[in-house]
């Protein structure tokens, strides 16, 4: 096997476990092993994936290598435990008290190596009434309604990573705007959610959509003329927004959006097509940025974001689970890591 080019990037050097997880966890794995860190994906026996033909296109998975422990085996609870020693950060996207039970929580590893960040991922959090049960984003965002401080300290910590708490702080405009008055806690009636005519998207004669957002004058005036509207009703008074609403829905509805598209090119009205994924791979902007990437006829986004200096790259294919057991557990470190295969703590694909 060819050994793995150097890495590269911003976060090299940066050694990471990774408990293999779905969703957030491998996302956020992906990203720093973009970005360079050395990243060690522990894997389950057995574990299966829809993709499983293929473990080549799981995105998300990029970039990393693998290795196959059996954490019902005490002597694999060790071995992770070593690994944890001379790694930087663990990552884990179990639910609250599965690490715990193991014998691998934060108390036990930080105790060995007290500069780890344990970083934890969850739904709900690590505590609340609603910690220890299942959901999904859908569920996060309706109900809603800093790594690395070590580096001055000498200490790791635990970062507790809850998917409600970043859908929170992303709503500090919002709750802004509603704590100062011009923001109404109703679906559809405000400036940023459809609720005014000038910030929402329209349909087009051949069935697709065009995206308006033009907020400031000087690019409603643009909007305005992109339009072909020379009179207009005034859009300071909401008594005229149905008007105004149906009028752009009428125009829009006369060109296709590939015409509209071409029509507000270069301009300032803000307004854009609606793409699909497909076809925002191979948008004008989009592909002159590189912002995706295509490898072996498939299509993944690339790394982001960008450094000038130490540039983030796509490493590799994501790895079989299991792959390279042996080989990385040693070059962890562990010396007898043929021995944990042998007796089934650990399983080499």
């Amino acid at each position: 096997m060819a050994p793995e080019p150097m890495r590269r990037g911003p976060l090299a050097g940066l050694r990471v476990l990774e408990l293999a997880g779905i969703g957030p966890g491998p996302f956020c794995a992906m990203l720093l092993a973009d970005q360079g860190a050395t990243v060690l994906r522990i894997d389950r026996p057995g574990a299966t994936s829809p993709l499983q033909a293929h473990p080549e296109r799981e995105f998300l998975n990029r970039g990393r290598r693998s290795a196959v422990l059996d954490l019902k085996h005490p002597r694999a609870v060790d071995a992770l435990l070593r690994l944890a020693d001379t790694a930087d950060v663990l990552l884990e996207g179990l639910r609250p008290g599965v690490t715990e039970r193991l014998g691998v929580g934060p108390e036990v590893c930080l105790l060995r190596n007290p500069r780890l960040v344990y970083a934890r991922m969850t739904g709900w959090g690590q505590d609340g009434p609603l910690a220890p049960t299942v959901g999904h984003d859908i569920g996060y965002i309706a109900r809603t309604g800093a790594l690395h401080e070590r580096a001055t300290s000498g200490q790791g910590q635990v970062v507790d990573a809850a998917i409600v708490d970043g859908v929170a702080s992303l709503l500090a405009m919002p709750l802004m705007f509603l704590a100062q008055g011009i923001w109404r806690d109703e679906r559809g009636v405000n400036l940023l959610d459809g609720g005014v005519p000038w910030y929402d998207v329209y349909e087009t004669a051949d069935g697709e959509w065009m995206a308006v957002g033009a907020l400031e004058p000087r690019f409603y005036a643009a909007l305005l003329a992109g339009l072909g509207l020379t009179e207009a009703p005034d859009r300071a008074d909401p008594r005229n927004w149905p008007e105004l609403r149906a009028l752009f829905a009428a125009r829009f509805a006369e060109r296709t959006r590939d015409e509209w598209a071409a029509a507000f090119a270069g301009g300032e009205a803000c307004v854009e097509p609606v793409l699909s994924l497909r076809e925002a791979a191979s948008d004008e902007h989009l592909a002159a940025r590189g912002t995706y990437v295509v490898t072996d006829g498939v299509v993944q986004p690339a790394p982001a974001p960008r450094f000038s200096r130490t540039p983030g790259r796509l490493s590799g294919p994501a790895p079989v689970p299991g792959q390279h057991t042996t080989e990385e557990l040693t070059a962890w470190g562990l010396a007898d890591a043929a021995e944990l295969v042998a007796c089934g703590a650990a399983v080499q694909a």
